[in-house]
């Protein structure tokens, strides 16, 4: 018999003159906010780690006796005062989006994202990806761009991770406790929780909204685990990245249609969509399906109206890392969408990239996503690059340097990762504005101002922490696994406080290459056993469950540890989350990152570590390829990209190797008269000065605003004037140009110089063009030209457009330009046609393309 359970929730009981605690811990203002933290600290500090530095946990677990201390405790409620005017103050300060485009009251962003790791006591993330998605929303709130994020509220999150006896990851999913973590449910005015429906296999699911509020950025998450949803579809927001296939295409359903579906029912239809990943990419299915129902569009123009208002970025360097799904379960799961966006599953089927070359007949989500928006990039320079000869058989015919994916190169959120002791440093000699605007360069020239000792006696501080919590974890993990108590005891001896310190965390994939400092264990012995130049590792990192060969790295590298002649020098400290990154950051005096290039889309670590005053020691990939110069860190390699891993393996050790052994060690404990390293407190002026402004995330948000999210808003406000008509006008001259096209053709092409052109003249150049059904202003005719390589291919094209001169005959016009001559040696150029509209978001935007033939 089943018994009926009548649900009630429990509050805490707070004074009155704590009231203010309840509403200051459901705004995660205070993930980046020390003071804030501090108040909750001040509850009660060991609850407050033991919660996992949650203050909804905090004060639902608290002691009623030390809470009614607190509120007449006059110094306590004076700070609960402050702490709450500052949120106050943050909240209805005009922002920087209010004072520089104060005529864009109308607008909002939707910012999809899979996962998002605001903080360890809400576990909504895996990894980089959702740390990043985080600080977006931050840097967002910071900026007070009118931005709403979209996610998944996942019951078991994210595994806990820890090592069996022989050092095999073992891992754990505890379940969230919703009701004890700062997000609340979407009500109607009633009280009743808001709820929408998606159709997964003719089944109506159920999905609640749930709001984290960051700052003045609202984060809706969708949750599946509800009764009136069968076991099965509870199971879609079980776990992050969770099942196979089948369970991820219906979480995708559900975080892009049900997203969508989610803010329309609040009443919050975005101008803008951000697809963070192609985890999200079926959203564009609904935003077309509404465009036709209240617009009466055809899909060609609902499709029309929904890329020039959608952004795609990309952060996989490697066609594997990308969601691929077989076609029969794309059509069981998105087939109903046919009917109503009235396409076949043949035309849905290209749209995921099926028929083109290369292509592994399925459908492929980075594909659809990219066939879906008009903007797309990568997440550092490299990684456009990477990006742009990744897809460039989605443009055949145009140059990989001109495919049409650009960069926005990633950051962090500087007041989440920067340590309290730094932060108090840089507002004593930065001022108060280091942090709210980030990229000025001129505030931070001062960090020159910090007395040499100050700054150093504050990183050592950071690395004593970080040594104190590597030894309280190890003694946790060996408790935890039942060791002998005198292996216990001696995870306190573990790590010195004064020895150079190089730390690596990260996600154990195989690219990665974890290992690659353990290529030479005898060579490394000597470098961590030197007793007058110590140097110590800690590492810390998870394998993805599926991951083998990931889980054989992590076993083979404990396994080393556990020798006696690493016991001391080396620590691995399970459960790799934001706390533990949060502690190496701050604490290490190098950060060590061994990627094989180009696997690195960009990476976020060593910029955290970076503006902690910490050096970073990479190969030159992601970020670190843009950012390395020598006052800064050390590069292993030259950015060489091999053909042979064990080339690359041999090579790049012996990089690393030497760069340790002659330059970082010697500079490290190179002292002073009072024991100062003025050399490398030098170096990490220049890093935290030159790196802090650009690799932030305030940076990052203002790039993907005004280079993407403003260009977008403005296209759709002219767009979807007057019922749509310009979109219809728009699509209509598309599919009359697609119809033509076969017809343009380039009859003839002159130069006036012949052959030869002397250094710094300019070569005029001539070219017949028929256009035959098209309007010559239809067409973009340009002159691409450069330097030819030993097989007559021009390399680092440029282009410039011709001038229509004369119309010789009917359909036949005559268009000039002149190109520079600017560098010796033998040049080429070649004429295409494009069409051109006015209204098309690049000039590739068509897809159509003709060249000059032979």
């Amino acid at each position: 018999m089943a018994v009926s359970i009548q649900k009630y929730k429990v509050v805490p009981s707070l004074p009155v003159e704590l009231n203010a605690l309840r509403d200051l811990a459901y705004n995660l203002y205070w993930t980046w906010d020390y003071d804030l933290r501090n108040l909750f600290r001040r509850l009660d500090r060991d609850l407050w780690e033991s919660s996992g530095h949650n203050p909804v946990l905090l004060l639902g677990s608290i002691d009623q006796a030390r809470l009614e201390a607190r509120a007449k405790d006059d110094g306590y409620l004076a700070h609960l005062q402050r702490t709450r005017t500052a949120l106050e103050n943050y909240l209805s300060q005009k922002s920087w989006f209010q004072k520089k485009y104060p005529q864009q009251k109308n607008f909002r962003i939707a910012y999809f994202s899979m996962e998002y790791g605001l903080n360890e006591g809400l576990p909504l993330y895996s990894g980089g990806l959702g740390v990043l998605s985080a600080d977006h929303l931050k840097s967002a709130s910071d900026l007070g761009i009118p931005l709403v994020g979209v996610g998944l509220l996942y019951q078991k999150g994210y595994f806990h991770q820890y090592l069996s006896k022989d050092g095999w990851q073992q891992e754990n999913y505890p379940e969230n406790d919703f009701y004890n973590m700062p997000v609340k449910q979407e009500c109607d005015t009633n009280g009743k929780p808001i709820t929408i429906t998606v159709e997964i296999l003719q089944r109506t699911v159920h999905v609640a909204i749930w709001c984290a509020q960051v700052g003045r950025v609202p984060l809706y998450l969708l949750d599946t685990n509800l009764a009136e949803n069968s076991p099965e579809d509870q199971d879609i927001t079980d776990s992050l990245y969770g099942g196979e296939e089948e369970m991820r295409i219906k979480q995708e359903i559900v975080l892009g249609i049900g997203g969508l579906r989610a803010l329309e029912r609040l009443g919050l239809r975005p101008d803008i969509c951000h697809m963070n990943e192609g985890h999200s990419a079926f959203m564009a299915l609904e935003r077309v399906r509404l465009l036709m129902q209240e617009s009466g569009l055809t899909f060609r123009e609902a499709q029309e109206a929904n890329r020039n208002s959608t952004v795609f970025t990309s952060h996989t360097p490697v066609p594997a890392g990308i969601d691929e799904f077989d076609l029969g379960l794309v059509d069981r799961y998105i087939g109903g969408y046919y009917g109503a966006l009235q396409i076949s599953s043949e035309q849905f089927h290209r749209l995921g990239g099926i028929g083109r070359p290369h292509n592994s007949g399925k459908f492929n989500m980075a594909i659809f996503a990219i066939n879906m928006s008009s903007a797309s990039n990568g997440v550092s320079k490299l990684h456009g690059e990477v990006a742009r000869r990744m897809w460039q058989h989605l443009w055949p015919e145009i140059p990989e340097s001109e495919v049409p994916i650009g960069h926005v190169t990633n950051g962090v959120h500087l007041p989440t990762w920067i340590s309290e002791d730094m932060a108090e440093l840089f507002q004593r000699y930065l001022g108060p504005r280091w942090n709210n605007i980030g990229s000025e360069d001129s505030v931070w020239d001062r960090i020159q101002q910090i007395p040499d000792e100050e700054l150093w006696r504050t990183h050592e501080r950071r690395r004593e922490r970080l040594v104190a919590f590597a030894r309280g974890r190890l003694r946790r993990q060996l408790e935890n696994a039942n060791a002998r108590p005198e292996d216990v005891a001696k995870a306190d001896e573990v790590l010195d406080p004064q020895a150079l310190t190089i730390g690596f965390a990260r996600r154990f994939a195989s690219y990665k290459r974890a290992k690659l400092i353990f290529q030479d264990l005898d060579r490394l012995k000597a470098i961590l056993n030197d007793k007058e130049r110590p140097v110590q590792f800690i590492f810390a990192g998870k394998a993805h469950p599926r991951d083998n060969i990931g889980k054989g790295i992590i076993r083979d590298i404990v396994n080393i540890i556990r020798k006696e002649e690493f016991r001391s020098s080396i620590v691995f400290i399970e459960d790799y989350d934001m706390e533990v990154a949060a502690s190496m950051v701050r604490g290490v005096d190098v950060w060590l990152n061994t990627p094989i290039r180009p696997r690195e889309a960009s990476g976020t670590s060593g910029m955290k570590a970076s503006l902690n005053g910490a050096l970073n020691l990479s190969i030159l990939d992601g970020w670190w390829d843009e950012a390395y110069k020598n006052t800064v860190g050390w590069g292993i390699g030259r950015g060489e990209e091999f053909s042979d891993p064990e080339e690359q393996d041999l090579f790049e050790v012996e990089s690393l190797y030497s760069i340790l052994e002659q330059e970082i060690v010697p500079l490290f404990y190179e002292r002073s008269s009072n024991n100062l390293p003025r050399k490398w407190v030098a170096m990490m002026k220049s890093s935290i000065q030159t790196l802090s402004p650009f690799f932030n995330t305030n940076r990052m948000v203002r790039d993907y605003f005004e280079q993407y999210y403003l260009p977008a808003q403005l296209r759709w406000q002219k767009l979807s004037r007057n019922k749509m008509q310009l979109v219809k006008e728009v699509a209509a001259w598309k599919e009359r140009v697609q119809s033509l096209w076969g017809k343009v053709h380039i009859l003839k092409v002159d130069s006036e110089e012949g052959g030869e052109v002397r250094v710094g003249g300019r070569l005029a150049i001539s070219a017949m063009v028929n256009c035959d059904g098209l309007k010559p202003e239809e067409l973009r005719v340009e002159v691409y030209y450069g330097p030819l390589d030993s097989d007559e291919e021009i390399v680092d094209g440029q282009s410039t457009v011709m001038e229509q001169v004369e119309q010789v005959k009917k359909n036949v016009y005559r268009f000039e330009a002149t190109i520079p001559c600017e560098t010796t040696g033998q040049h080429g150029y070649s004429i295409r046609i494009m069409p051109f509209h006015p209204e098309m978001a690049h000039s590739f935007d068509s897809g159509l393309i003709t060249w000059l033939q032979e």
